[in-house]
């Protein structure tokens, strides 16, 4: 199973994720430029709300709180979700483990 998919292998929203660590985003008008150092891929994203969905990733317990916390309205969620995921299969984000919280 891919590391970056749930059980029925889809993206999994309500887990952590992050930039991958050979990953670097370039600020750009229209949103920014992923590139990945080691495979040498390049990504657009396409709007400057996805790029800051994708800098919360780090910050937040799952990929739907850094949604919420970059301010995305409920009716484009989804929508972002799809490229979330889409950033996964990619490689350009990579599943984390949530830090554990003490009492």
């Amino acid at each position: 199973m891919n590391e970056n998919a749930c059980a029925d292998g889809a993206f999994d929203a309500r887990s952590a994720w992050q930039l991958a660590p050979t990953v670097s985003l370039r600020s750009e008008p229209f949103g920014a430029l992923a590139y990945d150092f080691h495979t040498r891929k390049l990504s657009f994203l396409k709007s400057v709300q996805l790029v800051g969905v994708v800098e919360q990733l780090a910050e937040c317990p799952s990929a739907l709180s850094a949604i919420d916390r970059a301010g995305v309205p409920a009716n484009e969620q989804q929508r972002y979700v799809s490229a979330l995921a889409a950033l996964a299969r990619s490689n350009m984000i990579t599943p984390r483990k949530p830090e554990a919280r003490t009492p």
